[in-house]
């Protein structure tokens, strides 16, 4: 009998003070465990309590596998030598240097290990962390209320990855995380976006004209955060009207842009007239200078970027929104000239399937004139059809039929 990686069977031993049932099982990690049932029962009827069947000592031994492969039970977990936190360390070496993962990925783990998991499952052993356990921490997550649902739905991926890798490094039999349901996610499709005339409100909120070319730069473009960073004048192509995303700048690391490709992206004027005028100023205008730069050239704070573009907002008159919603601007602009596969270029998404959001997201106000047109339209053929095959008919039933030729 076996229940996954765990194996059994029972048997019936003569001793001199009457026959007793035994179990006999093979563990997951191999190790062999022989248990005493209690005393067998050979006369027909009832037997007596404590006795055992055939029947009743194969159900015992169907419980005890079952336990035995779900790691609650006693004695059965595999003695890997390993706590959970030695499972971390390794899977954290093994997404940043065998799996190379991006530097801010890496940190948004390891935060999330330090912030959740490790103060839950800590110095445990590995082997000892069982389905029941990580389901009553998913259970306790969300009846606080303090996490959103794709925020706990994340922290068990990360812990079914942690077990994975342990499964792999540290030889642990089974996957404690693979069984445990995640949160349902509701998701609208819906975002925050600028009209052309609101970024030009924004532009012009701005505490300095670096700050108006990023905004405007950003919403024109589509280019990420990071992306507008680490972007060089090397990467503006006056000539051709083309900004290159080649690299990405977060996390104080530098790195590729997040698809790992680099793309190209048109220029349009609003966007080629920003760069015009910060490739004007005094200085940090060579051709491996930072665009958008601090006061001594180098990489622009994030967190007081993000608190200077909520001030121009608030100045413009417009609703606080996030900064990668001028991205979703580019979006929803770009859908509306060009191919999706272009726009998916453009925004470097490596999936069609996110760039149709922006379709769904762009209103069409003409959408039941046109439908409307195409129904009348169809219409007309429809009639012109109809009439054609009635005159058919008719024409048909004044003819003669063969049969009556002949008569």
């Amino acid at each position: 009998m076996a229940a996954g990686n765990v194996t059994g069977h029972v048997r019936v031993v003569k001793r001199a003070r009457g026959a007793k049932w035994y179990v006999k099982y093979r563990l997951a990690d191999g190790r062999q465990v022989q248990k005493l049932l209690g005393p067998a029962w050979t006369e027909r009827g009832r037997p007596p309590d404590g006795f055992y069947t055939r029947k009743t000592a194969g159900a015992e031994l169907r419980r005890l596998l079952t336990d035995a492969e779900r790691g609650t039970l006693a004695g059965a977990q595999a003695r890997t030598g390993t706590t959970f936190a030695d499972a971390c360390a390794e899977w954290l070496r093994y997404v940043e240097l065998d799996r190379q993962r991006r530097p801010s990925t890496v940190i948004g783990y390891r935060s999330a290990l330090t912030a959740h998991l490790l103060p839950e499952f800590g110095e445990r052993p590995i082997e000892a962390i069982t389905a029941e356990a990580i389901e009553n921490y998913r259970a306790r997550l969300v009846a606080e209320g303090k996490l959103s649902a794709r925020t706990v739905n994340k922290l068990l991926v990360q812990l079914h990855s942690i077990f994975k890798r342990a499964q792999r490094h540290h030889r642990l039999p089974s996957n404690p995380a693979a069984g445990v349901d995640r949160q349902p996610l509701k998701r609208s499709g819906d975002f925050n976006v600028l009209t052309p005339a609101e970024v030009e409100a924004l532009a012009r909120a701005a505490g300095s004209e670096q700050d108006a070319s990023i905004f405007t730069v950003a919403a024109f473009t589509g280019l990420r955060l990071g992306e507008l960073r680490a972007l060089r004048w090397s990467d503006v192509d006056f000539g051709k009207r083309l900004v290159h995303a080649r690299h990405n700048y977060t996390s104080r690391t530098l790195g590729d842009p997040k698809s790992g490709r680099v793309r190209s992206v048109p220029l349009i004027d609003q966007a080629l007239a920003a760069f015009d005028r910060l490739s004007r100023r005094e200085h940090f205008t060579g051709t491996d200078d930072l665009v958008f730069c601090s006061l001594v050239g180098a990489y622009i704070d994030e967190s007081a970027l993000r608190r200077r573009y909520y001030t121009a907002l608030e100045g413009a008159g417009l609703k606080r929104q996030r900064f990668h919603d001028l991205r979703h601007t580019f979006g929803t602009l770009a859908v509306q000239a060009f191919p999706l596969s272009d726009v998916k270029a453009y925004m470097g998404h490596s999936d069609i399937s996110t760039t149709m959001v922006y379709v769904h997201h762009v209103p069409q106000h003409d959408a039941a004139e046109r439908l409307g047109r195409v129904v009348a339209g169809s219409g007309d053929f429809a009639s012109e059809n109809v009439s054609r095959t009635v005159s058919r008919t008719e024409e048909n039933r004044a003819q003669p039929s063969d049969a009556q030729l002949a008569r």
